[in-house]
């Protein structure tokens, strides 16, 4: 009987490892194109006269200085700080309200996940609805809450959308039911990591609910709050498209709601023939602003931490 010498050659084993490049190259190419590139692009547009078309004329650092000293700029932000600062005031004064009425041991409220669901909805609905929703509200012939106050004796109806200082404060309070919710759902996760024995030992040395509140809850709760503090500042930086939908790119009435972002809009966008090199250079403006807070953010959370 004959023995074959062959020997069986071993089968190439498949390197599935190759695989997940190719799962992943779709997403970091759409990532290059819409992400990437936009900045560098933004940044190297910011040193030129730019149009939107045409040549690209470099002019080194001068629309910064003009960004600088551009008083319509500083205005547009410090319309945005107005506007951020009463809407953090507020979020923040209701999340916490809603924190000790649902962390309360002696008030025991059912639901919690029911609330969290409700609290949170305003947050998940589309800027282009809210502004419809509120501009119908506010109208100052036909709106409802006029019609409401007509209803308790006010008899001149207010032009809520026409006046600057009521303007703002309309904007703020929209976005302050927009984003309380966010801000509540946070301090209460946080309230719930908090171990519960601290508690019953203030109990016992009888401190009552505000001692336990000030002294064992909020320090602890202190980095959850300047986070919420911190991204609420980057997003009312970042502010565009609730004052843009409720009034125009110029921030009517007499651009007391027009935002840094709706300004950078304006030359960018709106204006005729378009800057967008002048766009650009406030974009990079307003991102190293962000930058700093962000930095200062995390240097003030690790110090908290050490």
């Amino acid at each position: 009987m004959a023995v074959s010498n062959t020997v069986a050659r071993p089968t190439k084993k498949k390197n599935y490892n190759n695989m997940a490049y190719v799962f992943v190259l779709p997403f970091v190419v759409v990532f290059l194109i819409f992400s990437v590139y936009p900045v560098f692009r933004t940044l190297q547009l910011s040193f030129a006269n730019y149009k939107g078309f045409g040549d690209v004329d470099y002019i080194g650092f001068k629309n910064y200085l003009r960004v600088l000293q551009d008083k319509y700029f500083w205005t547009a932000l410090l319309n945005t700080v107005k506007i951020w600062g009463v809407n953090i005031v507020l979020q923040l004064a209701m999340a916490f309200l809603l924190t000790i009425a649902f962390s309360d041991i002696k008030f025991k409220i059912k639901g919690l996940g029911f609330f969290r669901a409700v609290y949170y909805l305003p947050n998940i609905i589309a800027a282009t609805s809210v502004a419809f929703l509120f501009k119908t509200l506010l109208d100052w012939r036909y709106g409802t809450i006029n019609q409401i106050l007509a209803k308790f004796g006010v008899d001149q109806p207010i032009n809520w959308l026409g006046q600057p200082t009521t303007a703002r404060l309309s904007i703020s309070l929209i976005q302050t039911w927009m984003w309380f919710g966010n801000s509540f759902i946070m301090l209460m996760a946080g309230v719930q990591g908090i171990n519960k024995d601290y508690f019953e030992a203030a109990s016992i040395d009888g401190a009552g609910r505000w001692k336990s509140f000030f002294y064992i809850t909020l320090p602890l709760l202190r980095p959850i709050l300047l986070y919420v503090t911190i991204t609420s500042l980057i997003g009312g930086i970042q502010m565009f498209d609730l004052p843009f939908l409720m009034g125009t790119v110029n921030g009517e009435p007499l651009g007391a709601t027009q935002t840094a972002i709706m300004y950078l809009y304006k030359f960018g966008f709106a204006t005729r023939p378009k800057q967008v090199g002048y766009a650009s250079a406030i974009a990079y403006i307003l991102f190293l602003m962000i930058l700093i807070i962000s930095v200062v953010q995390f240097k003030v959370m690790n110090r908290k931490e050490d």
